[in-house]
């Protein structure tokens, strides 16, 4: 599935790499709802798990394209090393690494 432009724009400049053993993406979690949202998706839902004390582990975030009617999700976690790995679905389909 093709991505959208700004999502393109990342995996360019090495700011989003594709984990073919986690079947997700290498990228910080704001940097792909930035994306998203620069490429037309406003937010409708976001949410973020913490533990006490600690930097958020994980959390989702979707939008919607209103004059397309798509949808966008995301949903990350943190690996034990700290490293974020994202899951991008538009309308469903996940969005996989080339």
């Amino acid at each position: 599935m093709e991505g959208p432009q700004r999502l393109d724009d990342l995996r360019e400049h090495g700011r989003m790499q594709w984990l073919d053993a986690a079947r997700g993406w290498r990228a910080e979690p704001d940097d792909i709802v930035n994306a998203l949202a620069a490429d037309g998706y406003q937010e409708c839902k976001r949410e973020t798990a913490r533990v006490p004390r600690a930097p958020a582990t994980g959390g989702v975030w979707q939008g919607i394209d209103h004059k397309t009617g798509a949808v966008a999700s995301t949903v990350w976690t943190r690996e034990p090393n700290g490293d974020p790995v994202v899951f991008i679905t538009i309308n469903g389909q996940p969005l996989e690494g080339r």
